[in-house]
């Protein structure tokens, strides 16, 4: 499930890094946690923890089913 959350956040990478930030992905856990570091402006931004659950954590969940939830690591 790692090479799919990879590719997942692949695919909404543009979309961060237009705005200045990017992520890392850390850890994919048995029970479908998805552990990310958030860098560059979206590591200190206010915005972040919204920009994790209702941006990459709702799109993860919908690309691929097994994710449970998003959490930075």
């Amino acid at each position: 499930m790692k090479e799919r959350v990879q590719e997942a956040l692949d695919k909404i990478r543009p979309s961060l890094q237009a705005d200045g930030g990017d992520v890392e992905l850390v850890e994919v856990t048995e029970d479908g946690v998805v552990r990310v570091r958030l860098q560059g402006h979206c590591a200190g931004c206010p915005m972040s923890m919204m920009t994790l659950k209702n941006g990459i954590e709702r799109f993860l969940k919908e690309e691929i089913p097994e994710v449970k939830a998003g959490e930075q690591a």
